[in-house]
């Protein structure tokens, strides 16, 4: 059984959409999550080992002034997104 969407503890994979445009060459600063922009949106898009990693990324993304549309955790990558794992 997959206990990942439901046990906050364990690595998961995410999707980060924020307000506004943030440039590719901030990608790297994320761990290697995929970084896409798309209808003046920024899609931040890949796996994180727990939930303390996640909320350093959350606290990145708040110092660069991006306001925040959502957060999703997704059981894996969807295969129609165009995004990829690059750890």
């Amino acid at each position: 059984m997959d206990t990942t969407a439901t046990d906050p503890d364990r690595a998961g994979w995410y999707e980060i959409r924020l307000q506004g445009r943030l440039d590719a060459r901030w990608a790297a600063r994320f761990d290697g999550m995929a970084l896409t922009i798309d209808d003046g949106c920024t899609l931040l898009a890949g796996r994180v080992v727990d939930q303390s990693a996640l909320y350093g990324v959350l606290q990145q993304l708040r110092d660069l002034g991006l306001p925040l549309v959502s957060v999703r955790q997704v059981e894996t990558p969807q295969p129609d997104d165009d995004h990829r794992n690059l750890t």
